[in-house]
């Protein structure tokens, strides 16, 4: 599950860094003073205003990651202190807010082609070009949305760091909730960083003189494009999965439910045991999507009744 965690935290941070090179892109132009129909600037231009862009991103996301726990570890020894009965509803209130996140993914997909996609980075770009739209607050708008996928995630990390020192000394638990929480922070960001990194790791190993410095540095250009493309697929079905999960294990009879599929999975003669381990994250995922749909659908809905009472209201 930190694993799946890990990868949903990488695709979120991907998204923003998209933003971000959107964003750098126009202000790169106004600085030059150029402004016309072709607004890309090329390779070399995007990435050198990247690189500049790129770990301040992941630093933000990961100050904003250490002040969550900050909150966190305090709230959840409070809560499993004196409301333990609060720390799973609570949980899954993050776990419905991963799988809406997901659906929204998931159905932009759906929903909007290539064309779309394309009308709208044009519309993005069009709108970014204004003289009065402040570059470094949409910036640090993109970053607080990941700042919140990781709240729930840290959440989640923290509660089962809990769980396993739940009949310790408190102050065995403080200790273990506040090194696991930095510890994760360190390790995720880190690994975060070096991935964003690729590109330019792999631009500085080609100005090497050796052979095989060049072939790594070929390999990472070519990989890391593919990655992070990957990544965004993963880190959505990572989504479904943690928050499904969550979900599913804090609800009795789907999760007996599950416990017993896998079970009838296993003893299924040659593929058993591989079946009893794939079936419970797949069924999660499948929760997952499912609680996505009901949540994005709630909102939607919501949404289109509350503009429709409010044109009502209008003389």
């Amino acid at each position: 599950m930190a694993g799946a965690s890990l990868l949903a935290l990488i695709d979120d941070i991907a998204s923003v860094l998209d933003d971000v090179a959107l964003m750098t892109k126009v202000a790169a132009k106004k600085t030059a003073g150029v402004l016309g129909d072709d607004l890309a600037l090329n390779a070399q231009q995007v990435s050198g205003v990247r690189a500049e862009r790129e770990l301040p991103v992941v630093w933000a996301v990961a100050v904003g990651s250490l002040k969550n726990k900050l909150i966190l570890v305090p709230a959840a020894l409070v809560i499993s202190r004196f409301m333990p009965s609060a720390v799973m509803p609570l949980l899954m209130l993050g776990g419905i807010y991963l799988c809406f996140e997901g659906a929204e993914k998931l159905t932009h997909r759906w929903l909007h082609g290539r064309d779309d996609d394309d009308a709208q980075h044009t519309r993005q770009l069009a709108l970014l070009a204004e003289d009065n739209v402040d570059l470094p607050a949409l910036e640090a708008d993109k970053i607080k949305g990941a700042i919140r996928t990781d709240f729930v995630l840290s959440a989640e990390i923290v509660v089962i760091a809990l769980g396993t020192v739940a009949d310790q000394s408190f102050g065995t638990q403080v200790v273990v909730l506040s090194g696991i929480g930095l510890i994760m922070t360190v390790g995720v960001y880190g690994v975060v960083a070096g991935i964003v990194k690729m590109d330019d790791i792999g631009l500085h190993l080609l100005t090497k003189s050796g052979a095989l410095a060049q072939t790594i540095g070929k390999g990472l250009l070519l990989a890391a494009p593919r990655l992070m493309k990957a990544l965004t697929v993963i880190g959505t079905a990572a989504m479904f999965l943690v928050g499904g999960g969550i979900l599913t294990h804090g609800i009795p009879p789907p999760h007996h439910l599950i416990e017993h599929l896998a079970g009838l999975a296993g003893s299924i003669a040659g593929v058993g045991s591989v079946l009893k381990a794939l079936l419970p994250p797949l069924l999660d995922v499948l929760a997952g999507v499912v609680a996505g749909g009901l949540a994005l659908l709630g909102v939607r809905g919501f949404a289109a009744i509350r503009a429709a009472l409010g044109r009502q209201k209008r003389p």
